[in-house]
């Protein structure tokens, strides 16, 4: 058998390789004794103390198992609120009286973790002086190993994140109450609709990626790249993606040798990457998971952001995960697939073949429709970042309004219950709920419409307007929390009824009538859609500042402590945190921008004007077309040094405001858009230069010289 942390994938059989470095059932089976791993399962499975001893011979098996694999370090592996992942890395070796060592790593050690907390965000959850944090063991989520490019080896220990006195300082600590709480509103649904086989209900994600890829050297020749994750300056290319021959066409070997690098370090890791392919433009890309619990997803597509970038530097290539790094053409989006499946294999959004079933379905389904509607803000707040700006509700997939795609069929059969009407499809009627409501739906009941971003695929909801650098944990922690309180409400209701299916009759009846308004299957990008949606009452958020403010409101609050997924403390925290990322972000963008502008752009420029300047004192008479580039370029270097001067008094003003809101509004409103303003200067500029003289590289060089 070939060494599974080989860099060589020649004629290995994946079936042999995939999970090779997951710490997952297969092996906890092989390596614990029967009793220890059925306490651990009851742990996994039901919530169960771990008991001390149970850890510590878990925590032995795992160190055997993964220094067997060539491991010397673990860590403990968590999400803080940065997007990214932390861990530190602690070695196995314990000294011994005789001076060796030996390799060691208890229960304790398993379970919890202590890394300095103070240096990580807490929005005034803790002071900066005060250091202690706690990791806690995710069993829920395997460990696993990593393996870099110089071939070190860690055991990655997935972790929760919390403060010294219990506030949740991470991303998976809410996953995971979220989690548990639309499970028991679930639960109590179908316990009410006479199901008492299914235990539990886990939501279900399949996190889509996009990215883009180009050469390393265009990368490190663009400050804006290497700082701001995106091109703050560049006219566009002669070609963009207007010819539509990018999406889906065929694979470059380079592209495809990376991949293929990706795949097998991905499957290695236990990540089910299926899906690959060219996205709309040029040098963009996707890969697409099977689907998953949220916590195992929300984990794995860490992994996938940070794999992608690790394996594209290995190809002398570099992976970009921002929403938007070149204008003019498509930026990257995450669709993020939700579901909700019991613990024996019933997916709640499956419409389903029987009456019973066509019932639960659309007790479920009505319920996701109140939960969005009623929450929209919140969801919205959920995808609020200075790089997702640049895609809702910028004329980009999806807009910034928040609307459900049902298809034209289930619209019609919910509209139809709502107002009592005989439903007739393909020449049959359906008239009842509980006896035949619905006819017997395909799974994909309707065609897909790639523009709105809530929509029904046959058995989820793709949400569409997570960002593609964002950690999905915060989307689906919302996603479980309204689901879960909307549930709430109609299980309340059915529990009270004698009538089960009359009562659900009349909550499709209420959901429509409320919460219809917010259904809408058309063209999510025109014009007449915002009108419409004005009319309707749906919110336009179309920036991160206005949108994080969802937070601060009363019902957020109300339903977050309610469902025990954040305490006020936790939710005003998390505001403070995104609200302060956003006026970073935009200061470096502003920084960056002066950067480029007074040492690269500026310098070049006057080297040209010299140039021609020269060239025209040369010239025996005047040169009408040097002449009139000399005054054209003149202008524009006039107008950019006193943008750039805007750029640096708007970004002191901003950086001397105190209050945090109003800051954030300041570096949107004045920073931002004087950035915008210069960059026109700076992209006219670029158009009028000799390429040869062009300080950094152009879009057509980074978006096809791949």
């Amino acid at each position: 058998m070939k060494d599974h942390n080989s860099s060589s994938h020649d004629a290995v059989d994946v079936t042999d390789i995939f999970g090779s470095n997951v710490f997952n059932d297969k092996i906890m089976r092989e390596r614990l004794p029967r009793e220890t791993y059925k306490s651990l399962k009851d742990t996994i499975e039901n919530g169960t103390v771990l008991k001390s001893e149970v850890a510590d011979v878990v925590a032995n098996a795992m160190k055997d198992w993964a220094i067997e694999k060539g491991a010397t370090h673990y860590t403990h592996w968590f999400q803080p609120l940065t997007n990214f992942t932390a861990e530190k890395h602690d070695s196995f070796i314990s000294p011994t009286p005789n001076g060796s060592v030996i390799m060691e790593f208890s229960g304790k050690q398993l379970i919890q973790g202590e890394p300095d907390a103070s240096s990580f965000p807490s929005g005034g959850l803790r002071a900066t002086f005060e250091a202690r944090g706690y990791t806690a063991w995710d069993c829920t989520s395997p460990a696993f190993l990593k393996t870099d490019s110089a071939g070190h080896v860690t055991l990655c220990i997935p972790t929760a994140f919390c403060s010294y006195h219990g506030e949740a300082l991470d991303k998976k600590t809410p996953l995971l109450r979220s989690m548990a709480a639309v499970s028991k509103q679930a639960i109590r649904v179908l316990k009410a609709m006479g199901n008492a086989t299914s235990k539990s209900v886990t939501s279900t994600v399949g996190p889509e990626q996009e990215y883009f890829l180009i050469d390393k050297q265009f990368y490190l020749e663009r400050p804006d790249l290497m700082m701001c994750n995106r091109t703050l300056f560049g006219g566009p290319s002669p070609k963009g993606q207007e010819l539509e021959d990018q999406y889906f066409g065929f694979l470059k070997d380079r592209i495809s040798s990376f991949m293929k690098d990706l795949d097998f370090e991905l499957w290695k890791m236990g990540v089910s990457a299926k899906t690959k392919h060219n996205e709309v433009a040029p040098a963009q890309f996707e890969i697409a998971p099977i689907f998953s619990t949220t916590n195992i997803a929300t984990d794995h597509n860490q992994l996938v952001m940070e794999t992608l970038q690790k394996v594209a530097l290995r190809h002398d290539l570099v992976c970009l995960l921002h929403e938007k790094p070149f204008a003019g053409i498509n930026g990257s989006g995450k669709h993020n697939n939700w579901s909700l499946s019991t613990n024996d294999g019933i997916n709640l959004l499956e419409p389903g073949n029987t009456p019973n079933e066509n019932e639960q379905f659309l007790a479920f389904c009505c319920a996701i429709i109140k939960a969005v509607d009623t929450h929209s803000d919140i969801l919205r707040a959920s995808t609020a970042t200075t790089g997702n700006d640049h895609r809702l509700g910028a004329n980009e997939a999806p807009p910034a309004i928040i609307s459900i795609f049902m298809g034209e069929l289930l619209t019609e059969i919910l509209f139809k219950i709502a107002k009592g009407e005989k439903i007739e499809i393909g020449g049959k009627s359906y008239i009842k709920v509980g006896v035949d409501t619905l006819p017997n739906l395909p799974k994909d009941n309707s065609d897909r419409n790639r523009t709105s971003p809530f929509a029904f695929t046959g058995n989820k909801f793709e949400f569409r307007m997570v960002g593609s650098s964002a950690s999905i944990a915060g989307p689906n922690v919302v996603l479980n929390t309204i689901a879960a309180e909307a549930l709430d409400d109609l299980a309340t209701r059915l529990e009270k009824a004698k009538n089960k299916s009359a009562e659900i009759t009349a909550y499709v009846k209420e959901v429509i009538e409320l919460h219809g308004k917010v259904i809408f299957n058309g063209n999510n990008y025109s014009e007449e859609w915002v009108g419409e949606a004005e009319k309707r009452g749906l919110l336009n958020i179309k920036n991160t500042v206005d949108a994080l403010k969802a937070y601060l409101q009363p019902k957020a609050h109300k339903l977050f402590s309610k469902y025990r997924i954040l305490t006020k403390e936790e939710l005003h925290s998390r505001y403070e945190i995104y609200v302060e990322q956003y006026s970073k972000y935009i200061n470096i963008e502003a920084n960056c921008s002066s950067h480029m502008v007074r040492r690269q752009y500026i310098p070049a420029v006057i080297s040209y004007l010299n140039f021609l300047g020269q060239a025209i004192n040369s010239t025996k008479g005047s040169s009408p077309v040097m002449e009139d580039l000399l005054a054209k370029i003149s202008k524009l270097l006039d107008s950019t040094y006193a943008k750039l001067q805007q750029v640096e008094e708007a970004a002191a003003k901003a950086k001397s405001t105190t209050d945090v809101t109003k800051q954030a509004e300041q570096y949107r409103d004045l920073v931002f858009t004087s950035i915008v303003s210069l960059r026109e200067d700076v992209d006219a500029l670029e158009a009028l230069m000799p390429r040869s003289l062009w300080p950094v590289p152009v879009y057509a060089d980074m978006l096809f010289k791949l």
